[in-house]
């Protein structure tokens, strides 16, 4: 498993998933990222796209140990949910937690989760399924929830994202352990949230800052490292498609010739590099 280390806090990559994604010209992922325009961008070969042309994505979460702090941000898709629009009827059966106890994390050692937003493989392991009920994963732990993120989905009416919130959310919440939070939330001295909106209405990014070094997880944000080379590349599934791509834009530039570490929520591996300028937009360097 990768792991990263910002001054005196630790990143642990978890994986749930990892996925090759072929163009479909009828259901594209990313509309433009046809394999002719894969292929002007050198950089992204071998790790981001394969010999094939296609989309190496990850689900993964990222475990961030800290001073006082033991956090998991983005809990993937979880086990036992059916996710149609996903994964298809047949649910997942992954030893996701027997992963993370091998790195020395058990469910009741996390005291923090962290979703950057209210997606499906974002929240699954916020819940288990126990004797035919959902309980909390991580049951001595604080979940954030960004505030203007839970309150735009819960009023939204589409049926798969009410289910979502029904196994993954509403759970956690009758539990007592949910903290809605404001989209610039402090964690620790070292953690704090940082809000990129267009993908959702309340979707925030993890900054952190130790002995003068710099990490962001990224969210989804961006999801392929081909954004780089053209952050106006939005998939279907942003809310807000110009938004998104003008947040893209304006944290690329943010971090670009900078030594901050910037971590893909759904980079596979190796995940984390840096921004670099090249032109009009940038390039991903591992």
């Amino acid at each position: 498993m990768l792991s990263w280390t910002v001054g005196k806090v630790t990143i642990t990559r978890i994986v749930e998933m990892e996925m090759p994604v072929a163009y479909n010209p009828d259901a594209p992922f990313l509309a433009e990222a046809t394999p002719e325009a894969l292929r002007t961008m050198p950089w992204l070969y071998p790790h981001f796209v394969d010999d094939q042309d296609r989309m190496r994505l990850s689900i993964h979460a990222l475990l961030v140990e800290g001073p006082g702090v033991r956090m998991v941000v983005d809990t993937c898709v979880g086990n036992d949910k059916i996710r149609p629009s996903l994964i298809g009827k047949k649910p997942l059966s992954t030893n996701f937690l027997g992963h993370m106890a091998e790195a020395g994390w058990g469910r009741e050692t996390v005291d923090t989760v962290v979703c950057t937003h209210l997606h499906v493989d974002h929240v699954g392991w916020n819940t288990m399924l126990e004797d035919g009920k959902w309980v909390p994963t991580f049951p001595k732990a604080r979940y954030l929830l960004g505030k203007t993120e839970f309150e735009h989905w819960s009023a939204e009416g589409d049926a798969e994202q009410q289910e979502i919130l029904a196994d993954s959310v509403k759970p956690i919440l009758d539990a007592g352990l949910v903290e809605l939070v404001e989209m610039n939330h402090r964690i620790s001295p070292e953690i704090r949230l940082e809000p990129t909106p267009g993908h959702t209405p309340g979707h925030v990014s993890v900054v952190i800052e130790s002995e003068g070094e710099t990490a962001v997880i990224t969210g989804d944000m961006t999801h392929h490292p081909c954004q780089m080379g053209h952050p106006d590349w939005s998939p279907g599934f942003d809310s807000d498609k110009k938004a998104a791509a003008v947040m893209r834009r304006r944290m690329f530039a943010e971090w670009a010739d900078k030594p901050i570490l910037v971590i893909g929520t759904h980079y596979a591996g190796p995940t984390a590099g840096h921004v670099k300028s090249e032109g009009e937009a940038f390039r991903f360097d591992v």
